[in-house]
């Protein structure tokens, strides 16, 4: 069975995705480019999001365990300005992801802080931020690249771990499923597999063995399995492309159910 990234890992792959949004930013043809994936934002925007997103996250972990962020960060985050000179504007992306950086290091990865996900699969710890913070910096670094019409697939090492990071933190729940009881295989190229389980329980999910059974002849708890490569299940996790560029076995429209479900914790 595949281990989880380690800490240090993790730090890394935020400083190597943050290098490479603050990259594309710097080669764009201009900081009012609409970023599709992001309808209502421009390029500026997502710089602002991302950049703002690790100092609120830093102010984060430097705080603590918590009920919730902390009062200051919340309003350095709704105050932030940022410089739109293009000659200024990595500096102030890179300081953004030390910022992060430097209190996560302090705190190492077993500290507690304040997080908005469930801790049912997802520790609410510096180890958690760092991990979400990776699918964050690698998500928008994509979205970055498509604003400027030179979309990359996400690396595998960052995909194959934001697969499972997004059903860790974005999905698990203790909230029951409303609908009769189902589950969703999602099945890398690359190797690794995953079954989220929906039920009375809520959502939670397991890694499981690749698949050895022909197409089409998935469990009979399975209700819909879904195919593609590590960064198209997560790209496809986060909204960014359509089911139809993925291969699905079953009832695709069970995945209609998933995306309408708005569990409360």
């Amino acid at each position: 069975m595949e281990k989880n990234l380690e800490f240090s890992d993790l730090l890394r792959l935020i400083d190597e995705r943050s290098t490479a949004f603050r990259a594309t930013v710097a080669a764009a043809p201009s900081l009012d480019a609409q970023v599709p994936t992001c309808p209502e934002w421009t390029l500026f925007d997502l710089v602002k999001h991302l950049g703002g997103g690790d100092r609120f996250w830093a102010a984060i972990v430097g705080a603590g365990p918590a009920d919730g962020p902390p009062a200051g960060a919340a309003a350095a985050r709704a105050a932030l300005e940022v410089p739109r000179e293009r000659e200024a504007l990595p500096a102030w992306l890179a300081a953004s992801t030390e910022l992060l950086l430097s209190a996560l290091r302090e705190a190492g990865p077993d500290a507690g802080c304040w997080a908005w996900w469930s801790p049912l699969q997802t520790p609410r710890t510096s180890g958690g931020v760092a991990r979400h913070r990776v699918q964050e910096s690698a998500v928008h670094t994509y979205d970055a690249q498509l604003a400027s019409d030179a979309p990359q697939p996400l690396p595998t090492e960052v995909a194959l771990d934001g697969v499972e990071e997004f059903l860790f933190t974005c999905v698990a729940t203790p909230c029951a499923w409303p609908h009769k009881p189902t589950a969703f295989d999602f099945h890398a190229t690359e190797g690794r597999s995953w079954r989220l389980t929906l039920d009375g329980d809520g959502a939670r999910t397991t890694r499981i063995p690749a698949p050895t059974a022909a197409p089409g002849e998935d469990s009979d708890e399975v209700g819909a399995s879904i195919h593609g490569t590590a960064s198209e299940l997560i790209i496809y996790l986060y909204d960014r492309i359509p089911l139809a560029s993925l291969r699905v076995d079953g009832d695709a429209g069970l995945l209609d159910l998933l995306r309408a479900w708005e569990p409360e914790h």
